[in-house]
């Protein structure tokens, strides 16, 4: 049984007839209709690209940053300012922390867990963090620099 024979889908067969009524006139060529669907398929993708580039943008950037005695990895990171971030801090090995002060930035893990802080970068420049859970002799080397750029 043909689905566009249904009676329940006659309305939609008629609108589908008269949309090939418009793009195809009687008598064009099978190449004309090629180039009607390949014109039509331009103007849809031209519209839609706008917006799909809009959502791809607004999702923030993700990154994932593991702590453990005694050091952030990776140990720098390059953002954009302006771009909205996710910062993810995975602890190998005991409690951890990280906390950027001029970005009022701060993150704190349980041991073998994951926490997250999503933030926008307002200001360019270079930023240290330290590690904000006391975890042992040399917590007060470990540091995260975050460089912002325009």
């Amino acid at each position: 049984m043909n689905l566009i024979s249904r009676p329940t889908d006659r309305g939609r067969q008629a609108r589908v007839i008269k949309i090939e009524r418009i793009l195809y006139p009687k008598g064009l060529s099978m190449e004309a209709k090629a180039a009607m669907k390949l014109i039509c398929t331009g103007i849809l993708f031209s519209t839609l690209l706008p917006v799909l580039t809009a959502i791809a943008q607004a999702a923030p950037r993700r990154i994932e940053v593991t702590a453990k005695r005694f050091e952030f990895s990776p140990s720098e990171i390059t953002l954009k300012r302006g771009e909205p971030v996710v910062l993810i801090i995975k602890s190998a090995d005991v409690p951890h922390g990280v906390r950027f002060r001029e970005l009022g930035v701060e993150v704190r893990t349980g041991r073998g867990e994951a926490s997250e802080a999503a933030f926008t970068p307002a200001k360019a420049g270079t930023f240290v963090g330290q590690c904000s859970v006391f975890c042992g002799a040399g917590h007060g080397k470990m540091k995260l620099i975050l460089h912002i750029v325009d």
